[in-house]
């Protein structure tokens, strides 16, 4: 130990950092072996002497490797790993994993066991340091020592480059006996002089991986075990601290307990100096600690030791709270501890320093497996008042089974408490996660005399929904029946009781399930004036379910007054005091509620006393009163859907005498530090933490999502999908499936598949699957009967023919013949001298009928004639608003489509078009308005002046609307008027004459509204009974029930109108709709139908010498089809992207210093269309509408742009430019948008396509920017940084911006499609698929042959209206 104090006192003369004298002796003067010089060697297998335990096994052998590593087996290939994110595939300690290489005689890397007691009091010395409490007395048998000294990173040298000069210097230490094994790993002064490696497959390309600092599993014979990791630091952020902090109290110190006899399913990071670490950070200092994110990481201790993906949080410190000794009892008086990490609660999760609470220490607390806190005794505790255990002595090495999993177990003189950990609130018998979104269950009894009249209910519906990070509480009780659901209306208290248990904590204040957890019982008592009705309510919380869905049974016993159907009940704001002893909570109040009825209103009230009763903890010391507030409070009775329901909002704080009106918390006046991410914790005085709910982990100031399906956490069963979802996930049955009875597992579910049905022969009939796995059967056209037995119907009964015709019946059909001497199709016969119709008149007259079921787009389709009966170059559906180019006869042009609301095609030879202006093209070729969700200003048919130019004023002909439009025809903003008001006052376009807004004479219409006219319009004004309308309320929104017609079928509806998956009903039923949108779930729901779009959409992406195929199945990845597209044998292709108009491709290559293309035509061959003048060609961008390409040089810093076939070459941008790399280009509005991730200022940049009106639009919060792209659709311009980990979007003003996903590993380029981002990865070398409404990574697919992939586009049968 006088090792450590010499070190502390080194550490004081130097500064507060290690000297290179505080790593453990090394070098051949202590007999360390010397590891093989080069770029991937490894050590033989070094036979220890005695096995230490490590991730749960015997460690006999231990193998050291160049790239900062140490094993208990022999290392694959470096590829396999040294650029990969954890979790490896077999286990590693790492004290710095990068591509390091000793060749050049830049460093040496030494290793050794060693049972020397100077070296074993020094590595004690550090242990203890770092677990003051749980290994004081700890002295290892044996050490195992790895030293990398002046080692450097891998280099491709040439004759212009110099090896580097910057080398770093590290040593991990494995120390143990035979019950428990510990890691250290010390970075001493300057020894760390780089943080990352450059990739060697990254070329010209520059890229730098930063290291990574933890521990992996690997794949093991458990697997329950396989992929487990614990990350220190995978970020520059990070990696910087670890010279400067310390989780020892030493500074480059860091000490993990890594094995133990006793159960430990995690790596325990030290915890430091014995600090106290509930010391909560101030609003004015901010500083950081990894040691404190690493431990935050194991906070959910369930969640994270199951974790596929680690993370690095950080947790702001105040820089002048007092510091604790790094080593008590050794340390020189006046040596300062290390001045990180924080010290907070998220130090101690598992509870060497209580999670709610801090405890004075005592050698009494239990550690075997559940982690416990000694507390010392309370000489003034009156044990007359213990409830919380049984007679006799307990301990918690017996008993801690009773404590939450999420809860830390103590002993005490007379029995044992239990504490929730870190992160978690509760009693310690239940913990809830902190900030989470909670559940109840549960059933409601009893007989109410209302009036005179008795009712009687026996167990109806209860549920209540908490968002615990506002305490908000809603409660409904469905099925209560009259009128004894409208007397229940006042009694507020019934939910409110839900609002105490989960109120806001101010600071100091403790909600109710912190102390009572979900065990107790309620007993209330409401007296009702001025009748004196008295009715007794007794509410029984009965535990926690295996979601954490509390369970409650409610038995409403008395007598309530009489309340008419039209009159609403209303209940002001109020205070409620809360008294408290160790098994009781009691409070009493006399509250006022409003009764209406039109314009009359009536004040009356009502007295409440309540005791609640549960067994506590007598440790626990609740404040002696509380207060609750509630801001918000309504009650309302649903009469179509038979539902009570109170709505509450409320904090708990102290009571009046107890406050005296303290300075705002930077919690409640918004001045805190924490991301948005991230929740706010209040503590005393201005004093606040920031931690995360349950499903998200601490990154930084904030909180990002855990991928429960990624990281394998998620309980989907068989034939299940997993999908993530911010803060929880859903399964998803896979096709074929749906969800058995037990909601959990997925069974086959279409009889008409698997041929389970009754109906007839497919010639005749059809099968139709219907909920629950059952089918309907029904006859095909031409066919009578009930679809299990048809028969042909003789159409030729009917007369369908010309009366010059024959009719011939046929199974199933008919046909018709013309007579001889006539002519004709059978429908319309004419003597053979009358001129015939052209096949596109004919069409029109005889329109095919569209077949039941499902149709392609076209079927329907009237096609329109020109004068002389051809069919018109352009055809447009009249109902679905498609369009596309036809030839002579009649056929589509393939490639020609457009969706609806997009531009229709230029159809027809090039001079007749180019005759036409775009208002008179508008105007020839409106486009219809589709079903569904549309502007208002779809549909609209603009008005030309005479020259063909738009006239400056636009209103739209059926909603009244109008607006002022620019040169092009686009609506210029703050211009639209509402029906029946003034029209606005246009000038020539460009030039606005300002005049005031007009006052509007009605509110705008809603999303609702908007559809629902729509509909109407569409069908004619009058719809049938089997077509939908959408119901929208009285303000417009949508109504949360959504009936179809007559059909029967309902379903509910979010607040934008989509159908929340599994609530459609059979008819006769109506499932019962809450106004507000339900969590995600983990149970089971049927696949929601996808709109696939249309046929032949794949990506491409660059991979070193080759471009990949991956097609898509609407959004999905198609990962069996996947291939090899192009092969370029010589070539690291980086940049690609491909014009829509002649199918072909364009990349890149950095290899060959070129810009080539490929027709994707069978059997093309690539040609190159630039050669010259360039160093590093990146990013690339083709505009299919000028016929031009862009492209990035970070060789040379310069934007250059060309003509599609590369002649007319010009540079745009030379000046600025440091790091330029992702491109991007809008060809519809004619903007060039890129990235230059410069490390000191990096940006994205936007200007004209020619290099006009050159502007910076993003440079804040922004790191490695990777990859961009323009979305056409939704006009987004969005990146992703692999500095920053996050995919981001904004407008293309640079307004709007905002997180899509902060948790990328490290991308490098990007591409939009439909609903998906889908973005190429370094760390996992494949390509990622991310939802864009959720952010949440849905698939990915990682080719078979491992190399990092570059660029990616999406290539689509049609064009859009911009690109990439």
């Amino acid at each position: 130990m006088r090792a450590v104090a010499a070190v502390l006192a080194a550490v004081l003369a130097a500064g507060a950092a290690l000297p290179r004298t505080g790593l453990l002796p090394h070098g051949p003067v202590r007999g360390d072996a010397r590891l093989r010089v080069g770029d991937d060697e490894s050590s033989p297998g070094v036979p220890l002497r005695r096995s230490p335990l490590l991730y749960g096994r015997a460690a006999r052998r231990l193998y050291v490797g160049t790239n900062g590593v140490i094993s208990t087996q022999d290392f694959p290939r470096e590829t396999q790993y040294v650029d990969d994110d954890f979790p490896t595939d077999f286990p590693v300690i790492a004290p710095f994993l990068a591509d390091l290489d000793t060749s050049g005689d830049r460093g040496n890397i030494y290793y050794r066991q060693d049972d020397s007691p100077d070296v074993l009091d020094q590595a004690a010395g550090y242990i203890r340091a770092g677990f003051p409490r749980t290994a004081g007395s700890f002295v290892p048998t044996d050490v195992f020592i790895a030293t990398w000294e002046d080692v450097g990173a891998y280099q491709e040298l040439s004759q212009d480059t110099e090896p580097s000069e910057k080398l770093n210097t590290f040593q991990a230490v494995i120390a143990y006996d035979d019950e428990d094994t510990y890691a250290i790993f010390l970075y001493p002064e300057g020894g760390l002089q780089f943080l990352g490696t450059r990739p060697k497959e990254s070329y010209n390309v520059q890229l730098e991986l930063p290291a990574r600092v933890g521990f992996s599993w690997g794949d093991g014979d458990d697997p329950k075990r396989d992929g487990l990791f614990h990350s220190l630091a995978s970020s520059e952020q990070a990696l910087r601290r670890l010279e400067r902090e310390s989780n020892a109290g030493v500074p480059g110190v860091w000490v993990f307990h890594v094995g133990s006899a006793a159960p430990l399913e995690h790596v325990e990071p030290g915890g430091g100096g014995g600090s106290n670490p509930s010391v909560p950070q101030t609003p004015t200092h901010h500083g950081s600690g990894t040691a404190a994110d690493a431990r935050a990481l194991y906070g959910h201790a369930d969640r994270a030791s199951t974790a596929r993906h680690g993370s690095e949080a950080t947790s702001p410190r105040p820089d002048d709270e007092p510091r604790s000794p790094a080593l008590p009892g050794i340390v020189p008086e006046g040596v300062p501890a290390s001045p990180g990490p924080e010290r907070s609660r998220w130090l101690y999760p598992d509870g060497d320093g209580g999670a709610r609470q801090s405890y004075p220490a005592n050698p009494s607390s239990y550690s075997s497996g559940h982690h416990g806190v000694g507390v010392e005794e309370d000489v003034h505790f009156n044990p007359d008042d213990f409830t919380y255990s049984a007679g006799g002595k307990e301990m918690c090495a017996q008993h801690h089974g009773r404590c939450s999993p999420h809860a830390f177990c103590t002993d005490y003189a007379d029995g044992i408490c239990c504490h929730c950990r870190a992160t978690y609130y509760g009693n310690g018998r239940q913990c809830l996660p902190e900030g989470a979104v909670h559940r109840l269950n549960g059933k409601v009894s009893g007989s109410l005399t209302v009036g005179r009249e008795p009712v009687g209910f026996q167990d109806v519906d209860l549920h209540a929904y908490i968002v615990g990070s506002d305490g908000r509480a809603y409660t409904a009780i469905s099925g209560v029946p009259q009128p004894a659901a409208r007397a229940l209306l006042p009694l507020l208290p019934v939910g409110g009781l839900f609002a105490w248990l989960f109120a806001l904590e101010e600071p100091g204040s403790e909600n109710g399930f912190s102390i009572t957890g979900a065990e107790f019982t309620q007993s209330l008592e409401v007296t009702f004036y001025p009748g004196e009705e008295t009715v007794q309510v007794t509410q029984t919380a009965e535990g926690l379910g295996p979601d954490n869905y509390l369970s409650l049974r409610t038995h409403i016993q008395g007598q309530a007054p009489f309340l008419p159907e039209n009159v609403t009940v209303h209940i002001t704001p109020y205070e409620e005091l809360y008294h408290y002893s160790s098994s009781a909570v009691t409070s009493s109040a006399r509250r006022e509620y409003v009764l209406a009825a039109g314009t009359a209103n009536h004040t009356l009230s009502y007295r409440l006393r309540q005791n609640i009763t549960f067994a506590g903890c007598p440790h626990a010391r609740p404040p002696a009163r509380q207060r609750l507030s509630v801001s918000h409070a309504f009650a309302l009775y649903d009469g179509r859907e038979h539902v009570l329901r109170y709505a509450l909002a409320a904090r708990i704080g102290a009571a009046p005498d107890d406050a005296e009106n303290p300075r705002a918390n930077p919690c409640r006046d918004g001045t805190h530090a924490c991301e948005a991410t991230a929740r706010c914790q209040p503590g005393a005085g201005t004093e606040y933490t920031c931690e995360c709910a349950a499903g998200y982990r601490r990154d930084g100031r904030g909180c990002r999502d855990v991928d429960e399906c990624s990281e394998g956490l998620s309980q989907c069963g068989p034939f299940a999908v997993c999908l993530n979802a911010p803060g929880s996930y859903r399964c998803e049955c896979r096709s074929g499936y749906r969800p058995a009875e037990d909601g959990q597992a997925c069974v086959p579910t279409d009889p008409c598949e698997d041929g389970r049905n009754p109906c007839g022969p497919g010639e005749r009939a059809r099968c139709l699957p219907r909920a629950g796995g059952h089918a309907a059967c029904e006859c095909l056209p031409g066919y009578a009967g009930d679809g299990i037995d048809c028969s042909d119907v003789d159409e030729c009964a009917e007369n369908p023919c010309h009366p010059a015709a024959t009719c011939y019946n046929a199974p199933g059909s008919f046909s018709c013949r013309c007579q001889p001497g006539y002519e004709g199709d059978g429908f319309q016969c004419s003597h053979g001298s009358t001129q015939r119709l052209t096949p596109c008149q004919h069409e029109r007259l005889y329109p095919r009928a569209v077949p039941p079921g499902p149709s392609p787009v076209g079927d329907g389709h009237v096609p329109q004639c020109d004068e002389e009966g051809g069919y018109r170059p352009l055809q447009c559906h009249g109902s679905s608003g498609h369009c596309w180019c036809v030839d002579a006869a009649g056929q589509e042009i393939a490639g020609t489509r457009t969706a609806p609301g997009s531009t229709p095609p230029r159809c027809g030879t090039p001079e007749s078009i180019q005759q036409l202006t775009p208002c008179e093209h508008e105007r020839l070729y409106p486009r219809a308005v589709p079903p569904g969700p549309s502007p208002v200003g779809d549909g609209h048919v603009p008005q030309c002046d005479e020259e063909g130019g738009y006239r400056p004023l636009q209103c739209h002909g059926s909603s009244g609307h109008c607006w002022c439009v620019d040169a092009a025809g686009q609506e210029i903003a703050g211009t639209r008027t509402a029906p029946g008001s003034t029209p606005p006052r246009c000038g020539t376009p460009g030039v606005m004459v300002a005049v005031p807004a007009p006052e509007p004479t009605q509110r705008p219409r809603t999303m609702c509204e908007r559809w629902r006219q729509s509909l109407l319009e569409h069908y004619g004004g009058t719809p049938r009974h089997d077509q939908y309308v959408p119901q929208c309320d009285a303000g417009g929104e949508f109504a949360p029930l959504q009936c179809h017609g007559d059909s029967g079928y309902c379903w509910c509806v979010d607040q934008s109108g989509r159908e929340i998956q599994g609530t459609r009903s059979e008819p006769g039923s109506t499932p019962p709709c809450l106004p507000s949108v339900a969590p995600p779930s983990v149970r089971p729901s049927p696949r929601p139908d996808v709109s696939p779009p249309a046929t032949g959409t794949f990506l491409l992406y660059a991979q070193g010498q080759q471009i990949g195929y991956l097609p898509l199945n609407g959004t999905r990845l198609q990962k069996e089809a996947a291939k090899t597209l192009l092969s370029l044998h010589g070539s690291i292709v980086v940049g690609i992207d491909y014009d829509c108009r002649e199918k072909t491709i364009y990349w890149t290559d950095v290899a060959g210093r070129t810009i080539s293309r490929a027709s994707l035509e069978p059997g093309a061959e690539p040609e190159t269309v630039i050669n010259s003048g360039l160093m590093s060609p990146e990013g690339l961008a083709v505009d299919h509408l000028r016929r031009a390409m862009f492209w990035t040089d970070s060789g040379l810093d310069k934007i250059e742009r060309a003509r599609l076939d590369g002649s007319e070459r010009q540079v745009l941008f030379d000046m600025e430019l440091v790091n330029p790399r992702a491109i991007a280009v809008d060809p519809v509005r004619g903007n060039l948008y890129w990235t230059d991730w410069n490390r000191e200022a990096p940006k994205i940049e936007t200007s004209t396509v020619s290099g006009a009106n050159r502007r910076v639009l993003v440079n804040k919060d922004i790191g490695l920017p990777n990859g961009l792209t323009f979305d056409p659709f939704s006009k987004l311009l969005c990146w992703a940084d692999a500095g920053t980990k996050h995919l981001e979007c904004t407008f293309p003003d640079g307004t709007g911006r905002r997180v899509v996903q902060n948790n990328l590993n490290y991308p490098f380029s990007i591409i939009s499609y439909a609903n998906h981002f889908y973005h190429t990865d370094w760390r996992r070398d494949g390509v990622i698929a991310i939802d864009k409404e959720t952010g949440s990574f849905t698939d990915e697919y990682l080719p078979e042959q491992r190399s990092h992939l570059y660029g990616i586009t999406a290539v689509y049968p049609y064009c859009p209206g911009a690109r990439k």
